[in-house]
């Protein structure tokens, strides 16, 4: 129910549509939970698409985990996250080939928009810590 909710509240967020009921469906949720479940879902996506896709999905993933985000903020970086992750769309990949991964890439570029101030230098040196866990440090040549 709660993934249907964010993602609903990301298209009336795009939309410009109001979203306020849907909100209050969701403040008490625990999103410590709810982040650390979508955690075990990022890290064989992020494995799959590599170190430059997997780079935003992270530092959404900080921003929902900060004490400071806003239920708002939270319910849209967790369903844009979903949304990339889960293999089904509204435009499915499959069939609409580039298409379908423009949905995917439209929802991230909203949420980003709406949350890119929060992500801090802190939030960044996390990202890459974690990018480099999974995929090895990387190392700038001389």
């Amino acid at each position: 129910m709660l993934t249907i909710i964010c993602i609903t509240v990301l298209a009336y967020f795009i939309m410009g549509k109001d979203f306020s009921s849907l909100l209050e469906k969701v403040k008490n949720i625990d999103w410590r939970e709810k982040a650390d479940e979508l955690f075990k879902k990022l890290r064989p996506y992020a494995i799959k698409v590599g170190r430059a896709a997997a780079t935003p999905l992270l530092q959404f993933w900080y921003v929902l985990q900060d004490d400071n985000t806003s239920t708002l903020d939270r319910v849209l970086i967790y369903a844009a996250i979903i949304y990339t992750i889960v293999p089904m769309d509204l435009i499915p990949r499959s069939v609409y080939k580039l298409l379908g991964v423009l949905d995917d890439g439209a929802a991230m570029l909203y949420v980003y928009k709406k949350i890119k101030d929060k992500i801090t230098p802190e939030i960044m040196m996390k990202v890459e810590d974690t990018l480099n866990e999974w995929f090895g440090a990387e190392y700038e040549i001389l």
